[in-house]
C-alpha cells in the first residue's frame, strides 16, 4: 500500500467542490430503467448511453470521480477509446464497483449481506490495470419489526472491512457503502438509531482490519423517514439527525463523506446536502460531497430515450443536475437552479 497514492486520489475526488457520479448500475438494473422509458434493452444502447455520459461537455467542472461497472470499464467510445480512458483525459477519476450483491442472509429471513470477497485481490490487479483508482463495495441494511439484527449488521461490516484492507494493498482508494434503507414506515429516530449502529459497526472493523482512514470515503445514507412514514421529516430536520449521526460515529481521520441518495427525488437529495453544508460546515471535520446515480443521471435518461437526436440535450440536463449537486456541497443549492 501506498499511503501517500492513497491520498492523493482522494484528495482529487474531493477537489473544488465536486463530487462523484455513480455510473455502476448492474445490466439487469440498467435494463429495467431502459425498459421504464421505451429504450431498447441491449448491449449498445447501454454502450450508447454511458458513452453519452462520459463525452457530456463540462461534467468535469462538478464531477471528480465516476464509479463503473464491469461491462463499462470493458467498454469504449464509437472511436475505440476506452471509457476509463476518456474519464480519465477529461478529469474524472475513474472507478469500479466490486462488490457481487446482497444475498440473503442465512438464518436471518428479511436480511442480505453482500458478496464478493472469493477472488477481489486478482479483480483489482485487474482492474488496477484497466485505470480504476478507485472503487466501491455496497452494504444493505433494512429497517423491520425485529430487524436489523446485529449479526446482519457485524457481517456487512466485515465484509466492508476485508473489502477496504485488499483495496488499498493494491493502491486503490475505497468507497465504504454501508446504506441503511429508505424502504418501510420507519421514523427519522429510527433511521438515526440503526444508521448510528450500523457505522459505529464498520468503523470498529475498519479499524481491527488496520484500513487508512485517511485513504478512504465512507458512501452513507442520509437520515431520513422511511417511504411509507405518514411523517415525513423536514429539510432542516434530516440535515440536523445526519449531521448529529456522523459528528458521532465517523472518526475525524476520514477526509470525505459522499452520501448516497437512497431513492430521493434528485431535488431532495441536493436541498438535504445544501442544507448541511450551509447550517453545519463549521462543526465538521470531514467534506461533505455526493456519489449520487440516479438523482444526476434520471433526467438526462428521460431525455434521450434512445433517441441519437436527443444526446446533446440529455448531456445539458447531465450537467445541470450536476452543477445542483456542485452548489449542495458549497450550501448553496436553491430549487431555482433546476431550470438551465
Amino acid at each position: 500500500m501506498t499511503t501517500q497514492t492513497l491520498i492523493a486520489t482522494v484528495q482529487a475526488l474531493l477537489a473544488a467542490d465536486r463530487g462523484l457520479l455513480a455510473m455502476d448500475e448492474s445490466n439487469p438494473t440498467c435494463n429495467k430503467r431502459f425498459a421504464e422509458l421505451g429504450i431498447p434493452q441491449t448491449v449498445e444502447m447501454r454502450q450508447a448511453y454511458r458513452e453519452l455520459i462520459v463525452t457530456a461537455p463540462g461534467l468535469s467542472g462538478s464531477i471528480s470521480g465516476a464509479i463503473l461497472y464491469d461491462e463499462t470499464i470493458r467498454q469504449t467510445k464509437k472511436d475505440g477509446t476506452p471509457f476509463a480512458r476518456a474519464l480519465r483525459e477529461a478529469g474524472i477519476v475513474p472507478g469500479i464497483k466490486l462488490d457481487a450483491g446482497a444475498k440473503e442472509l442465512a438464518g436471518h429471513p428479511g436480511e442480505k449481506v453482500t458478496e464478493g470477497l472469493d477472488g477481489l485481490r486478482e479483480r483489482l490487479k485487474e482492474y488496477g490495470a484497466m485505470g480504476a483508482r478507485f472503487a466501491k463495495w455496497r452494504a444493505v441494511i433494512t429497517i423491520g419489526g425485529n430487524i436489523p439484527s446485529e449479526a446482519c449488521i457485524e457481517a456487512n461490516a466485515h465484509a466492508l472491512a476485508r473489502y477496504a484492507a485488499l483495496c488499498q494493498e493494491a493502491g486503490i482508494v475505497p468507497v465504504v457503502e454501508p446504506e441503511v434503507l429508505m424502504d418501510g414506515d420507519h421514523t427519522l429516530a429510527r433511521c438515526a438509531e440503526v444508521t448510528e449502529q450500523t457505522q459505529f459497526a464498520v468503523f470498529r472493523e475498519l479499524q481491527r482490519q488496520g484500513v487508512l482512514l485517511e485513504g478512504m470515503l465512507l458512501k452513507p445514507n442520509m437520515v431520513v423517514s422511511g417511504l411509507d412514514c405518514p411523517e415525513q421529516a423536514t429539510v432542516a430536520q434530516v440535515a440536523e439527525a445526519t449531521v448529529r449521526c456522523l459528528l458521532r460515529t465517523v472518526p475525524a481521520a476520514v477526509p470525505g463523506v459522499a452520501f448516497l441518495s437512497g431513492g430521493q427525488s434528485p431535488q431532495s437529495a441536493s436541498a438535504h446536502l445544501s442544507a448541511m453544508n450551509a447550517g453545519f460546515k463549521a462543526r465538521m471535520p470531514w467534506v461533505l460531497t455526493f456519489s449520487f446515480a440516479r438523482a444526476i443521471q434520471q433526467p438526462a435518461m428521460e431525455v434521450w430515450r434512445g433517441q441519437p437526436a436527443n444526446v446533446a440535450a440529455a448531456q445539458k440536463a447531465l450537467v445541470q443536475r450536476a452543477r445542483c449537486n456542485n452548489a449542495a456541497r458549497r450550501g448553496e443549492y436553491s430549487a431555482a437552479m433546476e431550470k438551465p
